[in-house]
Protein backbone atom coordinates (compact mmCIF):
# COMPACT_ATOMS: atom_id res chain seq x y z
CA UNK A 1 0.00 0.00 0.00
CA UNK A 2 1.28 3.45 -0.92
CA UNK A 3 -0.07 6.66 0.53
CA UNK A 4 -0.33 9.80 -1.58
CA UNK A 5 0.99 12.97 0.05
CA UNK A 6 0.30 16.60 -0.82
CA UNK A 7 2.25 19.52 0.64
CA UNK A 8 0.16 22.68 1.09
CA UNK A 9 1.71 26.06 1.99
CA UNK A 10 -0.37 28.06 4.47
CA UNK A 11 -0.19 31.53 6.03
CA UNK A 12 3.25 33.11 5.60
CA UNK A 13 5.52 30.10 6.10
CA UNK A 14 3.49 27.17 7.49
CA UNK A 15 2.94 23.82 5.84
CA UNK A 16 0.05 21.43 6.19
CA UNK A 17 -0.03 17.96 4.66
CA UNK A 18 -2.74 15.80 3.13
CA UNK A 19 -2.26 12.02 3.33
CA UNK A 20 -4.52 9.89 1.11
CA UNK A 21 -5.10 6.16 0.83
CA UNK A 22 -6.11 5.51 -2.78
CA UNK A 23 -7.53 2.08 -1.94
CA UNK A 24 -9.89 3.16 0.85
CA UNK A 25 -10.34 6.87 0.15
CA UNK A 26 -9.30 7.76 3.70
CA UNK A 27 -7.63 11.18 3.88
CA UNK A 28 -5.88 12.86 6.80
CA UNK A 29 -4.54 16.37 7.28
CA UNK A 30 -1.61 17.19 9.57
CA UNK A 31 -2.25 20.47 11.42
CA UNK A 32 -4.67 23.13 10.23
CA UNK A 33 -3.10 26.61 10.01
CA UNK A 34 -5.76 27.77 7.52
CA UNK A 35 -8.84 26.09 6.10
CA UNK A 36 -8.94 27.50 2.56
CA UNK A 37 -5.91 25.70 1.04
CA UNK A 38 -7.07 22.40 2.53
CA UNK A 39 -10.65 22.73 1.32
CA UNK A 40 -9.45 23.74 -2.15
CA UNK A 41 -7.08 20.77 -2.37
CA UNK A 42 -9.76 18.33 -1.21
CA UNK A 43 -12.25 19.67 -3.74
CA UNK A 44 -9.74 19.60 -6.59
CA UNK A 45 -8.88 15.96 -5.91
CA UNK A 46 -12.34 14.78 -4.92
CA UNK A 47 -11.09 13.56 -1.55
CA UNK A 48 -13.12 13.38 1.64
CA UNK A 49 -11.31 14.27 4.84
CA UNK A 50 -11.57 11.50 7.43
CA UNK A 51 -8.92 12.48 10.00
CA UNK A 52 -7.25 15.56 11.46
CA UNK A 53 -3.84 15.06 13.13
CA UNK A 54 -2.69 17.83 15.48
CA UNK A 55 0.94 18.01 16.61
CA UNK A 56 0.52 20.78 19.20
CA UNK A 57 -1.72 23.61 20.33
CA UNK A 58 -0.08 26.73 18.84
CA UNK A 59 -2.51 28.95 16.98
CA UNK A 60 -0.79 28.57 13.61
CA UNK A 61 -1.42 24.81 13.74
CA UNK A 62 -5.06 24.73 14.91
CA UNK A 63 -6.80 28.04 14.19
CA UNK A 64 -8.06 26.95 10.79
CA UNK A 65 -9.94 23.97 12.21
CA UNK A 66 -13.35 25.60 12.90
CA UNK A 67 -13.62 26.91 9.34
CA UNK A 68 -12.37 23.59 7.98
CA UNK A 69 -15.05 21.66 9.85
CA UNK A 70 -17.72 24.09 8.64
CA UNK A 71 -16.64 23.50 5.05
CA UNK A 72 -16.77 19.70 5.17
CA UNK A 73 -19.81 17.51 4.42
CA UNK A 74 -18.96 15.11 7.26
CA UNK A 75 -16.94 15.61 10.42
CA UNK A 76 -13.49 13.94 10.48
CA UNK A 77 -11.99 12.30 13.57
CA UNK A 78 -9.62 14.59 15.43
CA UNK A 79 -6.40 13.17 16.90
CA UNK A 80 -4.02 14.89 19.31
CA UNK A 81 -1.99 14.50 22.46
CA UNK A 82 -3.75 13.56 25.67
CA UNK A 83 -1.22 15.74 27.54
CA UNK A 84 -2.23 18.74 25.42
CA UNK A 85 -5.96 18.04 25.25
CA UNK A 86 -6.82 20.98 27.52
CA UNK A 87 -5.34 23.36 24.93
CA UNK A 88 -6.42 21.60 21.75
CA UNK A 89 -9.82 21.54 20.05
CA UNK A 90 -12.04 18.71 21.35
CA UNK A 91 -10.38 15.40 20.51
CA UNK A 92 -11.97 12.16 19.37
CA UNK A 93 -8.71 10.30 20.03
CA UNK A 94 -6.33 11.41 22.80
CA UNK A 95 -2.88 9.95 22.18
CA UNK A 96 0.16 9.12 24.29
CA UNK A 97 3.65 8.03 23.32
CA UNK A 98 3.76 4.42 22.22
CA UNK A 99 0.22 4.37 20.84
CA UNK A 100 -0.06 2.81 17.39
CA UNK A 101 -3.44 3.79 15.96
CA UNK A 102 -4.43 2.95 12.41
CA UNK A 103 -4.78 6.09 10.30
CA UNK A 104 -5.34 6.01 6.53
CA UNK A 105 -4.93 2.25 6.67
CA UNK A 106 -1.44 2.37 8.20
CA UNK A 107 -0.23 1.79 11.75
CA UNK A 108 1.16 5.07 13.05
CA UNK A 109 3.69 5.46 15.85
CA UNK A 110 3.03 8.32 18.26
CA UNK A 111 6.20 9.97 19.60
CA UNK A 112 6.27 12.48 22.46
CA UNK A 113 8.42 15.33 21.12
CA UNK A 114 8.03 17.79 24.00
CA UNK A 115 10.34 20.79 24.11
CA UNK A 116 8.88 23.40 21.78
CA UNK A 117 5.75 22.84 23.84
CA UNK A 118 5.00 20.30 26.55
CA UNK A 119 2.70 17.70 25.04
CA UNK A 120 3.95 18.13 21.47
CA UNK A 121 3.72 14.87 19.50
CA UNK A 122 4.98 13.59 16.16
CA UNK A 123 3.21 11.14 13.85
CA UNK A 124 5.47 8.47 12.32
CA UNK A 125 4.11 6.38 9.43
CA UNK A 126 6.78 3.63 9.34
CA UNK A 127 5.51 1.77 6.27
CA UNK A 128 5.44 4.97 4.21
CA UNK A 129 8.60 6.38 5.87
CA UNK A 130 6.86 9.64 6.83
CA UNK A 131 7.61 11.62 10.00
CA UNK A 132 5.38 14.60 10.71
CA UNK A 133 7.29 16.46 13.40
CA UNK A 134 5.39 19.74 13.67
CA UNK A 135 7.65 22.33 15.28
CA UNK A 136 9.92 19.93 17.18
CA UNK A 137 12.53 18.62 14.73
CA UNK A 138 12.69 21.07 11.83
CA UNK A 139 14.60 20.70 8.59
CA UNK A 140 18.11 21.89 9.54
CA UNK A 141 16.84 23.08 12.92
CA UNK A 142 14.54 22.55 15.87
CA UNK A 143 11.73 24.54 17.41
CA UNK A 144 12.29 27.31 19.91
CA UNK A 145 11.82 26.16 23.50
CA UNK A 146 8.68 27.99 24.57
CA UNK A 147 7.84 25.57 27.37
CA UNK A 148 10.26 22.66 27.63
CA UNK A 149 13.87 22.58 28.79
CA UNK A 150 16.94 21.98 26.62
CA UNK A 151 17.33 18.55 28.22
CA UNK A 152 13.73 17.73 27.38
CA UNK A 153 14.09 18.78 23.75
CA UNK A 154 17.38 16.94 23.39
CA UNK A 155 15.75 13.76 24.73
CA UNK A 156 12.93 14.22 22.21
CA UNK A 157 15.30 14.66 19.29
CA UNK A 158 17.28 11.59 20.34
CA UNK A 159 14.16 9.49 19.83
CA UNK A 160 14.56 9.96 16.09
CA UNK A 161 17.83 7.99 16.28
CA UNK A 162 15.76 4.81 16.23
CA UNK A 163 14.09 5.70 12.92
CA UNK A 164 15.50 4.62 9.54
CA UNK A 165 17.69 7.08 7.67
CA UNK A 166 15.34 7.01 4.66
CA UNK A 167 12.50 8.41 6.78
CA UNK A 168 11.16 11.58 5.19
CA UNK A 169 10.93 14.55 7.55
CA UNK A 170 7.93 16.86 7.17
CA UNK A 171 8.09 19.79 9.58
CA UNK A 172 5.67 22.62 10.16
CA UNK A 173 7.41 25.61 8.58
CA UNK A 174 9.58 26.74 5.69
CA UNK A 175 12.53 27.80 7.84
CA UNK A 176 15.26 25.86 6.05
CA UNK A 177 17.13 28.76 4.44
CA UNK A 178 17.48 30.66 7.71
CA UNK A 179 18.38 27.45 9.55
CA UNK A 180 21.19 26.81 7.08
CA UNK A 181 22.50 30.35 7.55
CA UNK A 182 22.69 29.68 11.27
CA UNK A 183 24.41 26.32 10.75
CA UNK A 184 27.01 28.04 8.55
CA UNK A 185 27.63 30.62 11.28
CA UNK A 186 28.89 27.72 13.41
CA UNK A 187 30.83 25.94 10.66
CA UNK A 188 31.38 28.34 7.74
CA UNK A 189 33.71 25.98 5.90
CA UNK A 190 31.59 22.83 6.21
CA UNK A 191 31.29 21.54 2.61
CA UNK A 192 28.04 19.67 3.28
CA UNK A 193 26.40 22.84 4.59
CA UNK A 194 27.66 24.84 1.62
CA UNK A 195 26.17 22.23 -0.71
CA UNK A 196 22.86 22.24 1.20
CA UNK A 197 22.67 26.02 1.06
CA UNK A 198 22.86 25.99 -2.73
CA UNK A 199 20.49 23.03 -3.05
CA UNK A 200 17.85 24.77 -0.95
CA UNK A 201 18.34 28.09 -2.73
CA UNK A 202 17.70 26.33 -6.04
CA UNK A 203 14.53 24.66 -4.73
CA UNK A 204 13.09 27.84 -3.28
CA UNK A 205 13.96 29.90 -6.38
CA UNK A 206 11.91 27.42 -8.43
CA UNK A 207 8.95 27.80 -6.08
CA UNK A 208 9.46 24.33 -4.58
CA UNK A 209 9.41 23.58 -0.86
CA UNK A 210 12.66 22.57 0.81
CA UNK A 211 10.62 19.88 2.59
CA UNK A 212 10.83 16.92 2.88
CA UNK A 213 14.35 15.81 3.55
CA UNK A 214 15.62 12.52 4.93
CA UNK A 215 16.72 11.82 8.46
CA UNK A 216 20.00 10.55 6.99
CA UNK A 217 20.67 14.00 5.54
CA UNK A 218 19.58 15.71 8.75
CA UNK A 219 21.98 13.61 10.81
CA UNK A 220 24.85 14.92 8.69
CA UNK A 221 23.83 18.58 8.50
CA UNK A 222 21.37 19.60 11.25
CA UNK A 223 23.50 21.23 13.98
CA UNK A 224 21.04 20.27 16.71
CA UNK A 225 21.21 16.58 15.83
CA UNK A 226 24.98 16.85 15.58
CA UNK A 227 25.51 17.83 19.23
CA UNK A 228 27.46 14.55 19.86
CA UNK A 229 29.68 15.11 16.78
CA UNK A 230 33.33 15.84 17.71
CA UNK A 231 33.55 18.32 14.82
CA UNK A 232 30.58 20.27 16.16
CA UNK A 233 31.96 20.22 19.69
CA UNK A 234 35.28 21.52 18.37
CA UNK A 235 33.56 24.29 16.42
CA UNK A 236 31.89 25.44 19.62
CA UNK A 237 35.02 25.11 21.73
CA UNK A 238 33.37 22.37 23.80
CA UNK A 239 35.45 19.27 22.95
CA UNK A 240 34.73 17.39 26.19
CA UNK A 241 31.19 18.56 26.87
CA UNK A 242 28.19 16.28 27.19
CA UNK A 243 25.91 16.21 24.17
CA UNK A 244 23.02 17.80 26.06
CA UNK A 245 25.26 20.72 27.02
CA UNK A 246 26.37 21.15 23.42
CA UNK A 247 22.73 21.12 22.32
CA UNK A 248 21.92 23.72 24.98
CA UNK A 249 24.69 25.99 23.67
CA UNK A 250 23.54 25.60 20.06
CA UNK A 251 19.95 26.43 21.01
CA UNK A 252 21.08 29.48 22.98
CA UNK A 253 23.09 30.74 20.01
CA UNK A 254 20.18 30.18 17.64
CA UNK A 255 17.89 32.19 19.92
CA UNK A 256 20.28 35.15 19.54
CA UNK A 257 20.99 34.67 15.81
Amino acid sequence: MALDLVILPCLSDNYTYLIHNTATGATAVVDVPDAAPILDALKTRGWQLTDVLLTHHHWDHIDGLPALLEGLPTRPAIWGAAADAHRLPPLDHALTEGDTPEICGERVQIIDMSGHTVGHIAFHFPASHFLFSGDSLMVMGCGRLFEGTPAQMWASLCKTDALPGKTLLFSGHEYTASNIRFALSLEPDNPQLIFEEQRVKDLLSEGCPSIPTTLARERKTNPFLRAPDPDMKAALGMPSAASVDVFTEIRARKDKF
